[in-house]
């Protein structure tokens, strides 16, 4: 769940470039022109930040593992490095540079995975050493994939095809391909698997109808349709922790929550009405009918919905349960986190109870001041675009001496491929509390 923007969009805060929850939704990480910085969001009135990391500027990628004290941050001036960082100690734990510019990053408590435009690195999590490097994925500029948080079943999910919808889920524990799913017929936009790892949605880039299938079968549960009148670019998936919900933001103003559940029909035939008996209608109809037309009639529209006031900017959402109650979670490029209350019983438009600014006042009036006076801003890097292919049109970064050949699928040496510089990772990495990460001894499979 991430997001990047160009800072100098109407609306967009210009020390704003990439924000992500972590795995549970209980931390915001921020990446931003002076570095990257990390909120707890455990309350709904007061927004902490836990750190601020001042390493490299630009970030547009940063990743927390859980609440752990670690996290992955890559840079605009330097894309093709990924830099571990303890920030509780203030230490580097390691760094890797690629033969190419990182697109995206995912980890659980297993894996660490590492997604470049053609190419997919799986590390393990423990001592960072490369297990499997996938060569020749198919063409994926925005960096699009998805890792499951659960990490006795580190499914990764990621685009079969630059043409098509079609996912492959591969195991990164086993290190094999599970199963393709043709899930749509557009080029994938969005994907995200559930807290278990046995549901993944995906959207694609029309944005117009959101899917929900079964893993690892890889079969069709659910069907959702956003909206019929307009393509939209759907920015972020997130399941609720008892996947009983699915929310989905895009650039347009609208946030929708739609609920997983089978419609059972016995409650239509203790009470014949009207509708029932459309519906009956309806659904004898979709046997003979068009698959298309019968697809149509079984798709469900959204529970909830949220309005923002705002239209074209980017953003990422994600339901969590704060103070015992559910909440939706925006992160928009506005520099803003709005949090909404959801009605689970009867959904609607969901009400905003909280507004938090990412950025202080003081930053905000340096701003201004800058914008008053653009003849004397030094020009700064431009992370433009609105995924992280944008670092694709960065001038490369030459690859470091001390890069060795890489290795594809059967074991063979790839020419030209790179595999990642290891310096700092010599033995297991340890961090200092015990329930935000598993001890090296105890590896699950």
């Amino acid at each position: 769940m991430e997001s990047q923007d160009v800072p100098d969009d109407p609306g967009v805060h210009r020390g704003f470039i990439c924000a992500s929850f972590n795995q549970d939704t209980t931390s915001l990480s921020v990446g931003t022109k002076t570095g990257y910085r990390l909120f707890s969001v455990t309350a709904v009135d007061k927004l902490d930040c836990i750190h601020e990391g001042v390493e490299c500027p630009d970030v547009y990628i940063v990743e927390r593992l859980f609440s752990s004290s670690l996290v992955v941050v890559v840079s605009l001036s330097m894309p093709r490095r990924m830099n571990v960082y303890h920030f509780k100690k203030g230490t580097e734990i390691c760094n890797y540079s690629y033969s190419n510019n990182i697109l995206s990053v995912r980890l659980n408590r297993q894996r660490l995975v590492v997604c470049l435009e053609e190419s997919i690195y799986i590390h393990n999590i423990k001592d960072m050493k490369l297990l499997k490097t996938l060569l020749n994925t198919p063409t994926n500029p925005s960096g699009l994939c998805a890792l499951s948080v659960n990490h006795g079943n580190s499914y990764l999910a990621y685009p079969g095809s630059a043409t098509i919808g079609e996912i492959t889920v591969y195991d990164a524990n086993n290190l094999s391909t599970v199963t393709l799913i043709q899930a749509h017929d557009s080029p994938l936009a969005a994907l995200t698997f559930n807290a278990s790892g046995t549901k993944l949605a995906s959207a694609s880039e029309k944005g117009t109808v959101i899917r929900v299938f079964s893993i690892p079968e890889g079969q069709k549960l659910f069907e959702f349709r956003r909206g019929m009148k307009r393509y939209v670019s759907i920015s972020s998936l997130s399941f609720s922790a008892d996947a009983q919900f699915l929310c989905a933001s895009s650039n347009t103003e609208t946030v929708h929550i739609f609920k997983l559940e089978q419609h059972s029909p016995s409650r239509e035939e203790e009470s014949p009405t009207w509708s029932a008996y459309v519906g009956k209608m309806f659904t004898a109809a979709s046997t003979y009918l068009p698959t298309q037309v019968s697809d149509m009639m079984h798709q469900d529209r959204a529970f909830a919905t949220v309005r923002l006031n705002m239209f074209g900017l980017k953003n990422i959402c994600a339901l969590a349960t704060i103070q015992k109650l559910p909440r939706l979670l925006v992160a928009s490029s506005d520099g803003h986190l709005y949090i909404y209350n959801v009605d689970p019983q009867d959904g609607g438009e969901c009400v905003l109870v909280q507004k938090h600014r990412l950025f202080d006042y003081s930053e905000e009036q340096v701003e201004q001041k800058e914008d008053e006076n653009p003849e004397d801003v030094p020009p700064q890097p431009q992370p433009a675009s609105q995924s992280y292919a944008a670092t694709v049109a960065l001038p490369s970064t030459p690859p470091s001496s001390a890069t060795l050949m890489g290795y594809s699928e059967d074991g063979g040496a790839q020419k030209g491929e790179v595999i990642p510089e290891h310096e700092f990772a010599e033995g297991p990495v340890c961090l200092d509390d015990e329930k935000e990460f598993p001890p090296v001894g105890n590896q699950s499979n």
